[in-house]
């Protein structure tokens, strides 16, 4: 096998090794508001704690200040500017874990066993082997935290919200990590495209 052969199998491997790992990468979804353009907006602000309507808003400074950053991240690619002076966008987040309960099914199989019988035509004793068989399922339940992570664009102007996003995952505890975080508004705001209008 040639060097070229190899280095053709190897970018092969790489991009298939790639796709699978994209596969198991966090989902978003989005909704938005089709009559706005998206392109007239260019600075947004934090909705105050005062203003705040939504219920059973998460209190931890540190999550809080982790999840404004990183939307800071994402929407500087896309040329917004945080702005406390008469923003055009104001955002808000919502963080929710609950627990929750998957299904699992797993195959159940016989033991694999031999059987000996005598022949008395050869007089010989003769070995039968019985493969495993597939015997049926079985379920369980196996409880989960599940993290949502929604995030709300208001148009200043209007008061009236244009665009949302969330993302809900399986989380390791009560409460979200940096990491899980940080994948989450990438998920997000990934679908968040301005120029499309």
């Amino acid at each position: 096998m040639n060097s070229s052969t190899n280095s053709g199998l190897f970018l092969v491997m790489a991009a298939l090794f790639s796709m699978a790992i994209m596969g198991c990468g966090t989902t978003a979804h989005v909704e938005k508001d089709d009559a706005v353009n998206f392109k007239n907006y260019k600075t947004y602000s934090w909705v105050s704690e005062k203003e705040k309507s939504l219920k059973d808003r998460h209190s931890n400074n540190l999550i809080d200040s982790h999840v404004k950053a990183a939307v800071a991240k994402e929407l500087q690619k896309n040329g917004w500017v945080e702005t406390r002076s008469a923003p055009q966008v104001l955002l808000d987040y919502d963080i929710m874990v609950e627990d929750n309960v998957k299904k699992d099914n797993n195959p159940l199989y016989s033991r694999p066993y031999s059987r000996y019988y005598y022949n008395p035509v050869t007089r010989r004793i003769i070995s039968f082997y019985y493969p495993s068989q597939l015997m049926g399922f079985e379920s369980s339940e196996i409880p989960y935290k599940e993290g949502t992570l929604t995030l709300h664009m208001i148009d200043n102007s209007t008061n009236k919200l244009i665009w949302q996003g969330w993302s809900s995952d399986e989380v390791a505890s009560r409460n979200f990590s940096t990491k899980e975080l940080n994948s989450r508004v990438r998920a997000i705001l990934k679908k968040f495209n301005p120029s499309e209008g």
